[in-house]
């Protein structure tokens, strides 16, 4: 069993046993396509059964949907107003065991306050199905780990929530749901499945399926940051590719084809200081459910729910959904947010099953798992908070075409690496801090970020007390982590550090361009890049957040979609 560190030495030993999988009596028995919270979550099921498992990432691990979520952990109160009972229950069930057992150092409580804005029945109402939500939590099969909510007067809500108007709400509910570093999460499974076994490679991409008659026996892929391309063979392949389904699947078949519809989601990034709360807001619009979530010194609010049919790999926010959000938000803020206010941007997708409705908002987030052909799976739909499920159901699919007799799923007793040991790492910050030289806040960011790991972050400050300086415009983080994440997370490039190791890209005002060079120069050594590389590294990465910035003008979809795709994809390695 490995260390789990995604080291480069890890990659190319990982490359090189796919490349194997070639040979007579060597394929894999799963091959897994798609590095975002369902394929990890897969490959963590599949190894932890015993089976010998491969998986792809054509970008990034989570740098599509799995990290540009709202960031929450929740049963989805508007599922139950749909009566989708059993997708509330099952994610209420989720949510229990990830703040308890899998992950309590990445999944944590937050409390929301639900505004109540019509007199008599409006409370009844509300409250019956919130008292539900926390009676599902508790009869889920798991201590829910968060507390049960509460009735608030109008005076009670603004003692939570000063900077509400006063005509806003006649009163509100406190109640409580999960939120989640969604990137780190994904990371962080990525390193556990490798840690038990699997062979996982990112900046590889499918290119095509390696087929025997009708049935699927692997994949070609080619290596993005070398331009080679090599086969690798399985006796079964998942298909775990979210908003990229219908594309993948196209390479096998046009039959019996599940369709995905991508619903773009934007959310906005503001200082913790421009507005005083204890708590998040959740608001009704008209055309979705808008969230204030705390998020450390700052709010994430969103989102939207529009169709997108222009590039899947940066989804472009707009001019318009930006005054969207704010418009909304600033219906219940005594002082309203601006423009100037706006620290960070992010758009992701949801890849929701298509079906008849014409608006995006009232898909379904079901998943379905599907073998089109022999020798391939797919799974899509669903929704965050129950990856584990997906992952489980794919991968139940795809061992009943096996010989052997396979385990059933044991994830749900299965922690992310981290988590053994958090609580007590927890209870020991202050005595972290002193033998490090770190201050206790920065231990306990660090804790919440890597878990008990985090002393393997001091142990490389205390090796180079210059890693313990913070990044140039970026306070929260330290230099130890850019190079924990080159030597233990796969970050290949600036951008994987900046926006998803760390969150300094929607983080900072000037979206990590300041800390872009001191980045580059911590991960030169560790990847062996020239000074022509480095540059180039830099260079992308700025033209990346001026497209970015320039998107974010345009008044529609297309031209912020124009505007973003001005920058090519990834840095090519001299």
């Amino acid at each position: 069993m490995s260390s789990g560190a995604l080291s480069p030495k890890n990659r190319e030993d990982a490359l090189a046993a796919l490349k194997a999988t070639s040979e007579a009596g060597k394929e894999l028995d799963i091959l897994i396509v798609g590095g975002g919270v369902v394929g990890a979550g897969s490959a963590l099921d599949a190894v932890t059964r015993g089976l010998d498992v491969g998986m792809v990432e054509a970008r990034d691990w989570a740098s599509g949907t799995s990290s540009r979520s709202s960031k929450l952990i929740h049963g989805g109160l508007r599922y139950l107003e749909m009566l989708d009972f059993a997708l509330v229950q099952e994610a209420l069930k989720e949510r229990g065991l990830l703040i308890q057992r899998i992950a309590p150092h990445l999944v944590r409580p937050v409390p929301f306050l639900y505004p109540l804005t019509k007199r008599f029945f409006e409370r009844p109402y509300v409250g019956a199905g919130i008292l539900l939500y926390d009676t599902m939590g508790m009869t889920s099969g798991n201590s829910r780990g968060v507390p049960l909510h509460k009735h608030l007067s109008r005076r009670g809500t603004l003692r939570a929530a000063p900077s509400l108007k006063d005509d806003a709400m006649v009163g509100s509910i406190r109640y409580y749901d999960a939120q989640v570093d969604d990137a780190r999460y994904v990371v962080n499974m990525v390193r556990t499945a490798g840690h038990y076994g699997a062979k996982v490679a990112n900046r590889v991409t499918v290119v095509d399926f390696l087929r025997e008659g009708e049935r699927v026996v692997g994949a070609r892929v080619k290596d993005q940051e070398t331009g080679e391309q090599f086969d690798i063979r399985a006796k079964q392949v998942i298909n775990a590719t979210g908003v990229w389904t219908d594309e993948t699947q196209a390479m096998v078949t046009d039959r019996g084809q599940m369709k995905v519809r991508a619903s773009k989601g934007i959310h906005l990034v503001v200082p913790r200081d421009r507005f005083q709360s204890t708590v998040g807001l959740i608001l009704r619009t008209e055309k979705s459910v808008l969230f204030v979530i705390p998020w450390g010194r700052h709010w994430i609010i969103g989102t939207t729910d529009t169709d997108w049919d222009l590039d899947k790999a940066h989804p472009a926010a707009s001019s318009k959904d930006i005054d969207y959000i704010l418009e909304n938000v600033n219906k219940v803020l005594r002082r309203p947010l601006t423009r100037e206010d706006v620290e960070g941007v992010y758009a992701g997708l949801r890849p929701l099953l298509a079906g008849e409705s014409d608006s995006t908002a009232k898909l379904s987030r079901e998943h379905v798992v599907a073998h089109p052909v022999p020798g391939l799976v797919v799974v899509a739909g669903g929704k965050w908070t129950t990856y584990r499920v997906m992952a489980k159901d794919a991968v139940d699919e795809a061992t009943r075409a096996l010989d052997e007799r396979v385990p059933a799923s044991c994830t749900e007793t299965v922690p992310l690496l981290g988590a053994e040991g958090y609580k007590a790492a927890w209870n020991k910050r202050a005595r972290m801090a002193e033998s490090s030289g770190v201050h206790v806040a920065r231990v306990e960011h660090l804790l919440q970020r890597y878990g008990s790991h985090a002393e393997d972050v001091l142990s490389l400050i205390r090796e180079d007390r210059s890693l313990g300086e913070p990044l140039p415009g970026a306070d929260d983080y330290l230099g130890a982590e850019v190079v924990y994440a080159v030597t233990h997370e796969n970050a290949r490039h600036i951008d994987d550090v900046l926006t998803r190791r760390t969150r300094i890209s929607i983080e900072s005002w000037d979206r990590g361009v300041s800390a872009a060079p001191a980045v580059a120069a911590l991960m030169a050594p560790f990847l062996e890049w020239s000074d022509a590389q480095v540059d180039r590294e830099v260079k992308h990465y700025l033209a990346r957040v001026k497209a970015e910035r320039l998107s974010q003008e345009q008044p529609d979809d297309i031209l912020a979609d124009s505007a973003r795709m001005g920058v090519e994809d990834i840095v090519p390695l001299s």
